[in-house]
């Protein structure tokens, strides 16, 4: 027989069908770390291959919408070719230059007048003297393996005051501006052999610091520049291809005539760079003055290599 207690147990209440299905599902997935990782990766494997497959199918669709005899209408021919290949002389100036006072000859130089409109008029106003200033009398400070650099007019003292007498201003802006058009338009190097180029930006110059200053009783972040900024009007004559140009030079003319006066130039004697030494790097590295001093001086002419003549021919 059985006992009373039995009977008298409750009769066991069923699951509710939401606890039911939960219960289910937890003890369905329970999977191992290396199941999941399995699992995940396949998914992304696939989800990678619908991405893939889908330009292939927008493709295949495109060209079915083309009739059977007809293909993709061509784009035009860019304006790239023609902006750099065709390089019309507007005007033309001429350098005669000296070295240690003894005349070398005369550099005659075809101007850019149609695609690089404020670069060569900013060097024929210089050139001429209607900025107020000319190249008269200013030396070639750098001479390179691949080009020889002027050192162009100061910023400040006589040659500002004298360009600013003549209502002519040293800004940059519109030169920036048609240097980056040049390296947008035309591709490959840009400064080869025989090319003039006017000096518009320096790559070497480090971005400007933040700082905080006090405005009208409030502190304001404002951007502290570091170094000078070129005024545009140091100019560079290549000697060969220049590739390492294409960052800072604006090009606004080439040499017609005279380029073995150039290639004089380029055989004058300069302050060896001795930028290899460890005792430069090392002195450089921890911001030393005498090292910035020292590159400065690399590359420069001993002799005195000047304009002593210059001006635009009819």
């Amino acid at each position: 027989m059985q006992s009373s207690a039995q009977f008298l147990q409750p009769p066991a209440t069923p699951l509710p069908p939401k606890q039911i299905q939960a219960t289910t599902i937890s003890k369905c997935i329970k999977f191992s770390r290396r199941e999941l990782a399995i699992s995940t990766s396949s998914s992304l494997l696939l989800l990678l291959g619908s991405q893939a497959i889908e330009p292939l199918n927008l493709s295949r669709a495109r060209a079915d919408e083309l009739p059977p005899n007809k293909t993709e209408p061509e784009q035009e021919p860019s304006r790239k070719i023609e902006y750099c290949s065709n390089q019309n002389v507007t005007k033309r100036a001429f350098l005669e230059v000296s070295v240690d006072g003894e005349p070398i000859g005369r550099i005659v130089i075809g101007l850019y007048g149609d695609s690089a409109p404020f670069g060569s008029s900013r060097f024929s106003n210089i050139v001429s003297g209607a900025a107020g200033v000319s190249y008269r009398r200013k030396d070639f400070v750098r001479i390179m393996p691949n080009y020889v650099q002027h050192g162009g007019l100061r910023s400040y003292g006589v040659d500002a005051e004298l360009a600013k007498n003549t209502g002519r201003t040293m800004a940059i802006d519109n030169l920036v501006d048609e240097w980056e058009k040049q390296s947008e338009m035309c591709q490959g190097t840009k400064n080869v052999a025989t090319s003039v180029s006017l000096i518009v930006r320096d790559p070497s110059k480090p971005p400007p610091k933040m700082k905080l200053v006090a405005r009208g009783g409030k502190l304001e972040i404002d951007q502290e520049e570091v170094g000078k900024d070129v005024n545009g009007t140091e100019f560079t004559i290549a000697l060969k291809d220049s590739p390492e140009l294409d960052a800072s030079a604006l090009v606004i003319g080439s040499v017609l005539e005279g380029m073995d006066v150039v290639e004089k130039l380029g055989q004058v004697k300069t302050v060896k760079e001795n930028t290899s030494s460890p005792y430069f790097r090392a002195a450089k590295l921890i911001g030393d003055k005498r090292a910035v001093v020292a590159e400065r001086g690399f590359n420069r002419p001993y002799s005195k290599v000047k304009i002593t003549n210059c001006g635009l021919m009819e």
